[in-house]
């Protein structure tokens, strides 16, 4: 499912206008990427959560030639799923219903 096919399955699930959709989607995704840029965690219980990882300098290896590389200091999103998502997935729980 796209971007465009989730608007459609949410407009039609709630009853709400595409374009009222669209736009909360749209606010939520900047809330997240903001909030999560500045390294606060959001989390959607039992959903979804998103936080940043702050990875520390190391030194690697170059597979190909076996040298040594050093890695710069980076940080990286973290989306994990809830325990109700992973539950559902895993078929002990029944999936909700939707309409549409």
């Amino acid at each position: 499912m796209n971007k465009t096919e989730l608007i459609d399955a949410v407009a039609a699930h709630t009853g709400n206008a595409k374009s009222t959709v669209a736009e909360v989607l749209a606010g939520l995704e900047d809330v997240v990427v903001a909030s999560v840029a500045k390294g606060e965690k959001v989390a959607l219980t039992g959903f979804v959560s998103f936080d940043r990882v702050d990875r520390k300098a190391r030194t690697a290896r170059n597979p190909q030639t076996g040298e040594a590389i050093q890695v710069k200091a980076s940080k990286a999103p973290k989306v994990a799923a809830g325990a109700s998502f992973k539950k559902i997935v895993k078929g002990e729980a029944p999936a909700p219903s939707i309409r549409g």
